[in-house]
């Protein structure tokens, strides 16, 4: 992965005391760099060098100001983090700015990134720092009259270190008046020069935004001139709570990211982990690992399908499709106990062995789904109303797919195949044998045809992990893998306090930063954490693929009608706890 001609490239243009390297678990280059320097830095890094970093991949921001083992680091309060990633180089870097004061500021990069404006957005409002020149700055997941900085160490972490919630009728009208929107505030205008635009609400209670969603459009007649999405409704404090749960209590949490995706965020998040760990897993785990995240697949695509349909006017699709889902949660609730979270990934491998008759069940059904597939076929993707409605409808090409941060299916839509499973193996996905489906257009219809072809391949994938299954332990005998296996337990003392402290304490995992990255169901899910050398996370940085898919929604649906839009949102597959996290 880690590419030190990169960082000879940089010193070379700038100056080798420009810059401070730190050595990380995940091996990426990492860069520390002046805020003075930052966006010089940056622009180099996209436009200027060859096979360049063109995806801001993530950008995040740390508070510095209680971690411990920072050594051969530069002092700060707060840190802020970008990533970047190249397709040409299949590689990442890191780049660091250090912070100093209790609320820092920061040049905007969103003259460089298009997507950087709501990662900007959103390290002001989790961590007060100000982003210099940005074109709106406010907040984005928490409500406009929230006071603290939920990310910053002082914030409370539980509710319980908080007042009990009131809702006074003062309080409350303070709270209507903030959801008013005005346009003017979003630089958008009421009048154009012959006539006056209308401004409309999309949710946040409304079928066709699959949750609580906010869209406010700005229509020209039938026209939209633009929209203005507001997020956040759902948002929990997934990466807070990270920080008061253990290493191994947190695994729960993580399911309800994207909902659909079950334990397919469980590894994201245990990848990284074991990458700080040091933990290998058994071969026998990973492919258990892979068969679950291929059904979950299954499970996802299955929901996005059915409804996307049904956004378009089918009725039918979505009663047959749920059925099919069931099937495949059967086979999920046989092995894991538990149907959509079922929190069954464990560090360091799975929580237990295959159940008696799993692989009956596994062979029915790679048997039975195919067909139901060339069935959906011509129910759905031959139905000359949903090409009418699909095709032409929300395009755009490779540039501004990686121009607005898009991974997973809308990125291999626009014709770069491009999928993490074949590009960056993990759990050991490079010894199955599998496709990676694109189109070239890059609009509606070929998203949905890129999903409906990765099911097929998921099926493949199932199918080699039935017939390919191999034997061993199914999790690593590793001393920070939890929950420690129970052979010696009542042997003698030691072992027992150590069992019982890695159950309820869960293990101290060492010093150090990581990122591991997945291809799950709505794009790369990525998982970037810092430990102090403590039983929980200092700073757990959730990188969803749904917050930049809908932030590129106004783009791609400027021009187009309201029920253009209905038709967008559906091949975005977005899931809302995905994006407010």
């Amino acid at each position: 992965m880690a590419d030190s001609g990169i960082i000879d490239e940089l010193k070379t243009k700038f100056g080798g005391r420009e810059f401070i390297e730190q050595k990380t678990h995940d091996e990426f280059p990492t860069l520390w760099v002046s805020k003075e320097k930052i966006v010089d830095v940056l622009r180099f890094l996209k436009i200027e060098i060859s096979k360049p970093y063109r995806m801001l991949y993530d950008l995040t921001a740390i508070d510095e100001r209680t971690r411990a083992g920072r050594r051969e680091m530069p002092d700060s309060d707060f840190t802020v983090v970008y990533h970047l990633l190249s397709f040409d180089r299949n590689d990442d870097i890191r780049v660091k700015v250090a912070l100093k004061g209790k609320y820092p500021s920061l040049p905007t990069i969103t003259k460089l990134w298009s997507n950087a404006n709501w990662y900007e957005r959103e390290i002001y409002d989790m961590f007060g720092i100000k982003i210099e020149g940005h074109p709106h700055l406010k907040r984005i997941l928490m409500p406009l009259t929230w006071e603290g900085h939920p990310l910053r160490k002082e914030h409370p972490a539980r509710a319980t270190e908080m007042g009990q919630f009131q809702l006074p009728e003062e309080k409350e009208k303070r709270e209507q008046q903030a959801l008013l929107f005005n346009p003017e505030e979003w630089g958008l205008k009421k009048e154009s020069e012959d006539s006056d635009f209308m401004f409309l609400n999309v949710g946040p209670q409304h079928p066709g935004t699959h949750g609580v969603l906010r869209l406010v459009l700005q229509l020209l007649g039938e026209e939209i001139v633009d929209i203005v999405p507001d997020i956040g409704f759902h948002h929990r404090g997934a990466e807070k709570m990270a920080e008061r749960q253990t290493w191994h209590t947190y695994i729960p949490y993580t399911d309800r990211i994207d909902y659909l995706g079950g334990v397919m965020n469980n590894l994201a998040y245990l990848l990284t982990v074991e990458k700080l760990a040091g933990i290998k897993v058994p071969e026998r785990a990973q492919v258990i690992r892979i068969l679950l995240c291929e059904l979950f697949r299954l499970s996802s695509h299955l929901v996005w399908y059915g409804t996307f349909a049904q956004d378009i006017g089918q009725l039918s699709p979505v009663f047959y499709m749920f059925t099919d889902r069931e099937k495949v949660f059967e086979i999920i609730e046989a092995i894991c106990g538990d149907r959509m979270h079922p929190n069954w990934f464990r560090i360091g491998g799975v929580t237990d062995d295959l159940p008696n008759g799993w692989d009956t069940m596994v062979k029915n059904f790679v048997s039975y789904f195919p067909k139901r597939l060339r069935e959906y076929d011509k129910m759905v993707m031959k139905n000359r109303i949903f090409k009418a409605r699909t095709i032409g409808i929300g395009i755009y090409n490779t540039e501004e797919a990686i121009e607005w941060g898009i991974t997973g299916p809308g990125l291999r839509a626009t014709g770069l195949e491009w999928d993490f499973r074949k590009k960056r193996p993990y759990s050991g996905y490079d010894q199955f044998d599998f496709e990676i489906p694109t189109a070239q257009n890059g609009d509606c219809y070929d998203r949905a045809v890129v999903r409906v072809e990765e099911m097929r391949q998921s099926t493949r994938i199932i199918e080699q992990c039935l017939k390919n299954m191999p034997s061993g332990p199914y999790k690593s005998h590793h001393p920070l893998a939890t929950p420690p296996l129970k052979e010696r337990t009542m042997h003698d003392i030691e072992t027992l306090i150590t069992h019982f402290l890695g159950v309820s304490w869960g293990p101290v995992i060492p010093e150090g930063e990581a990122f591991s990255g997945i291809e799950a169901t709505k794009g790369n899910n990525g998982y970037y954490l810092i430990s102090d050398g403590n039983t929980s996370s200092y700073r757990t940085r959730v990188r969803t693929p749904s917050f930049p898919h809908m932030q590129m929604v106004p783009f791609i649906s400027r021009g187009y009608t309201i029920p253009d839009l209905l038709s967008i949102l559906g091949s975005v597959d977005f899931v809302l706890a995905d994006i407010d996290r």
